[in-house]
Formats: C-alpha cells, structure tokens, sequence
C-alpha cells in the first residue's frame, strides 16, 4: 500500500527500466513527517523529497518504522549517493552534494537494481519545488 495524504500527490519516475509511483513531499509539514506513518510500501512505491532550493540535506528514521534507502538527486536528476537507513536511527545520512530532492525506497531497493551513483532519474520536472 502506498501512503497518500492531503498534503502530497503521486507521480511516475523512471530509473532505468523501472517505473515508480512515488509521493511528493514538498512542503515543510509534508518533508518532516515523511513516512513515519507507513507500515508497509510496494516494491516501486516510495517518497520523494522535493526542496525548496539545492543543498546537502540530512534525513533521518527516529521516528519511521520502516527500514528504507534514500537517494539524493541533483537539479538535473542525477543521483549523488545513495544511503542505507535503519528504522528507528538518529544516525543522519546527508546528501553528497547539492540535491533538490531525495527519493525514499524499501531498504536495499537501489541495489536490488543495480541503480548507482550518477543514474538519471526521469519525471523530476515539472514537479513543484517546496517552500
């Protein structure tokens, strides 16, 4: 099941081959509560960050019960670095560079793919970025 609310909307990226349906967190309340109420997502279901301009933006699971993977994505939809985040952590995992989103996956989602650092991710435009 993927998590919908009054404050996102879904869209359709493609990395490679793969087709996502992912929510869009584009405002300060959507990016801070994330996914901390989801219990379960779909294999190509997941979150997108979007940020109000680019930067090397930290996330973190204290309060998410699912253990995800998160990519940071530059302005031109091209993949920074992609961390391993456990559920329930304080540990940050911060962007390696200047990213305009960050896109949230089932652990180990990227490398299940063999999706790496410098991939494009298609659909990013004309997504609305955040205040």
């Amino acid at each position: 099941m993927h998590v919908q609310t009054a404050w996102s909307a879904d869209v359709v990226l493609k990395i490679g081959t793969h087709e996502l349906q992912v929510t869009v967190a584009s405002t300060p309340k959507s990016r801070e509560k994330g996914l901390m109420q989801a219990k379960y997502l779909c294999e190509n279901c997941g979150m997108l960050f979007v940020f109000p301009k680019p930067g090397k933006h930290s996330f973190w699971m204290k309060n998410t019960h699912l253990p995800l993977s998160i990519a940071f994505i530059d302005k031109d939809g091209r993949i920074l670095n992609i961390e391993e985040m456990q559920a329930l952590s304080t540990q940050t995992h911060t962007a390696q560079g200047d990213a305009l989103y960050a896109l949230e996956m089932n652990k180990e989602w990227f490398g299940r793919h063999a999706i790496k650092p410098h991939t494009f991710v298609q659909g990013l435009q004309p997504i609305p970025r955040g205040e």
